[in-house]
């Protein structure tokens, strides 16, 4: 399939909101939390990247995906150069970084463009009623780079069963939220609880490190979720 742009918009330094239409669908069906495979051929050589949709499934042939530039990368550049109206090939919706069958009070943790997922997957389950509690710990080295803050924090003043902690490690003097990795957070937000589900979107070595909290403190396999971006 051909996926087309409509609009990309920067959301923080070298880091944009695409959207696109997909002209041969009636409507693109997907799960919150699943992703995209984009292609591009450059030279001979074919290059394949997974993005994870940043809007709800709506009934339409649209979808947002959200990405930082990597300055000597390959597709994050020629993404940032399209033009509204220029296409790119697409595989998908794929993915199972969605809510489990049963769900549960969660834990949910993200470093980077890792927030991605959890915009649609938050949204929804908030949005139809859920009464499961969830918390979600968001961290960035610098708070200009903090994606979809203003859309938690008003998710979090609406539901008294969401919280919302960004955290940064390289925090200004006009911070005044949290600061430090998410893994300390983990440990806080669980506390004494065995009983969640956790979430964990991210770079490997986040993500790791958060499946050997879970293990370290009990957690079953089946209970940690995650998807790592490298």
């Amino acid at each position: 399939m051909k996926a087309e742009l409509i609009t990309s918009v920067a959301l923080a330094p070298d880091i944009r909101q695409f959207q696109f239409a997909v002209p041969e669908v009636a409507e693109l069906k997907f799960h919150p939390g699943q992703f995209v495979s984009l292609s591009e051929l450059f030279g001979e050589k074919k290059v394949t990247r997974a993005y994870s949709i940043a809007s709800l499934p709506d009934g339409s042939k649209t979808f947002s995906i959200c990405l930082n530039r990597v300055s000597d990368g390959i597709f994050s550049p020629h993404l940032f150069a399209l033009k509204p109206g220029e296409t790119v090939d697409m595989k998908g919706p794929l993915g199972v970084f969605v809510w489990k069958p049963e769900r549960a009070d969660s834990v949910m943790v993200a470093t980077g463009t890792g927030i991605v997922p959890y915009r649609p997957m938050l949204i929804e389950a908030l949005r139809q009623g859920a009464t499961e509690k969830f918390t979600l710990i968001y961290g960035t080295r610098h708070p200009e780079n903090l994606l979809y803050v203003d859309e938690f924090r008003a998710l979090a003043d609406q539901h008294l069963n969401f919280k919302f902690i960004p955290t940064v490690t390289r925090p200004t003097d006009a911070w005044t939220g949290e600061t430090g990795r998410v893994q300390a957070h983990v440990l806080t937000a669980i506390g004494d609880r065995r009983d969640l589900h956790l979430y964990a979107c991210g770079l490997k070595e986040m993500v790791d490190s958060v499946r050997e909290i879970g293990k370290e403190l009990g957690f079953d396999r089946k209970q940690i979720v995650f998807e790592k971006y490298d």
